[in-house]
């Protein structure tokens, strides 16, 4: 597997307008947050449901996304798990709260994917999943590596 600096670097290529930065730092969390949103909301088997009210399709994607985080980094792995664990605990406090999980997901996820293509449209270079899927990954672990690197953190 390709170290998180390849990837990083890599991706940093069309991501280097600092519009299109701000506008990545605001838009990426939001589309990772409204896919878990779509999937959190989507309806389950009934024998998956019965197994536990916490098992659905976000929890199974985000297993899956977090097993690619650790055997790519374990440091981002750890970091990943405590974003998709807030990103967890605002879903059930919405969905608690009786909001619309899925109409707000869709439409926030439209509105963040319109703010992403303006940014590259604004960087004048194509978004990285258009080369590899494998950058949808990526994006949000980019932003945590420049977390990291503030903090002294090392991946």
């Amino acid at each position: 597997m390709r170290p998180a600096d390849d990837w990083f670097g890599e991706y940093g290529e069309s991501h280097q307008n600092p519009t299109n930065k701000t506008i990545h730092w605001i838009c990426v969390p939001l589309i990772l947050l409204t896919v878990i949103g779509m999937l959190w909301a989507a309806p389950v088997p009934a024998a998956m449901a019965g197994i536990s009210p916490w098992l659905n399709w976000a929890t199974v994607i985000m297993v899956l996304a977090l097993a690619y985080y650790f055997a790519l980094s374990t440091s981002l792995g750890v970091g990943m798990t405590m974003v998709l664990a807030l990103f967890t605990f605002i879903l059930s406090t919405l969905e608690a709260a009786g909001l619309p999980i899925m109409t707000a997901s869709i439409v926030v996820f439209i509105l963040a994917w319109i703010g992403q293509f303006i940014g590259h449209n604004i960087e004048g270079k194509k978004p990285s999943f258009f080369k590899d899927l494998q950058f949808l990954l990526i994006g949000p672990i980019w932003l945590l590596g420049f977390i990291y690197r503030r903090l002294g953190i090392s991946y």
